[in-house]
């Protein structure tokens, strides 16, 4: 097989490297990794994978937002609904209080506020039980009246920390894809899951040391996450939809049954360039998880009325 060029897995239309802020994260990493030995080219390759995201946790420290609680609100705002359905606060944040991560857009200033309505969300499947909103600092605001008592959870005060992210396909655990990998002959792999086994073994042969230093400086954690990576079940229904229009519009040629995984696989590969976590949420009130995810351009313009929801069940 010949060589995997490296733009191939490394720099896609949109990427932007997420990791490094003005506290020079980048700096501390790559000193780190230079006193274990390892070549300066990998770290940058490794570098351009990993991203920061700031995890939210109830604790001591100073508070950076809280769950729950009643919103403010601009003047003359209603509450988020849909249709007559008022939507529960889950969460907002300060933004200007939030660690400052290079790449990753959120307004310097300002509050975000994410309203869902988990139990429906995960029944419909639209967005539409959903909504986040951001109020800019200056913005004449009031507490908003509650619809009914349903929509307002207990206030719990949360403080931030910096989390190390890796895509998928190079994590480590019960689903490292090494391992997975190792079992699969190479006939049996997709031409994309080709690339990046060769991709791994030739220009990251440091990978597990890097993995764990990472995690060192910024320890990764279960929870609730601004920033990181968009949930994985998320971009692949985007990516579905996504091959699923090329297809009907004609665009692309008709995808073989037989190869349809492989093109899922890049196309995904392609478009964790584009999205990023806006908010993951972990079974902070209920059995449900929430993602919202946005694409970097429209965070960047603060449209986050684009943001994506998708609810899961997770039991207890």
């Amino acid at each position: 097989m010949p060589p995997v060029p490296t733009n191939t897995l490394m720099t896609q239309p949109g990427w932007r490297g997420l990791i490094f802020s003005g506290m020079d994260h980048e700096g501390k990493f790559r000193r780190a990794a230079l006193e274990l030995g390892i070549p300066g080219d990998e770290i940058s390759r490794f570098s351009q994978h990993l991203r920061l995201s700031i995890g939210l946790s109830v604790g001591d420290g100073s508070p950076v937002g809280q769950f729950g609680g009643s919103p403010r609100l601009p003047v003359g705002m209603k509450w988020p609904s849909a249709g007559d359905i008022p939507l529960p606060l889950l969460l907002s944040v300060d933004c200007g209080a939030l660690p400052r991560v290079d790449g990753f857009d959120l307004p310097k200033d300002g509050t975000l506020l994410f309203f869902v309505n988990q139990e429906m969300d995960h029944g419909d499947g639209s967005g539409k039980y959903a909504r986040v909103v951001y109020v800019p600092d200056g913005t004449e605001t009031a507490v908003a009246e509650a619809p009914s008592s349903q929509c307002v959870r207990e206030r719990l005060d949360v403080t931030a920390e910096l989390r190390a992210e890796l895509p998928l396909w190079l994590q480590e655990g019960d689903e490292d894809w090494h391992e997975f990998w190792e079992d699969l002959d190479w006939e049996d792999m997709s031409p994309f899951q080709q690339q990046l086994v060769r991709y791994m073994e030739r220009d990251l042969p440091h990978l597990d040391e890097l993995r764990a230093l990472a995690d060192d400086l910024w320890p990764s954690g279960a929870g609730v996450a601004i920033g990181g990576y968009a949930d994985d079940e998320v971009i692949n229904s985007i990516a579905e939809q996504t091959l699923a229009g090329r297809e009907k519009a004609g665009t692309i040629p008709a995808v073989p049954i037989a190869k349809w995984h492989s093109y899922l696989e890049k196309e995904k590969h392609r478009l964790t360039s584009e999205w990023i976590s806006l908010a993951s949420d972990s079974r902070v009130y209920e059995e449900y998880c929430t993602s919202f995810v946005i694409r970097h351009d429209d965070l960047a313009a603060a449209r986050v009325d684009k943001a994506l929801a998708v609810t899961h069940f997770e039991a207890p």
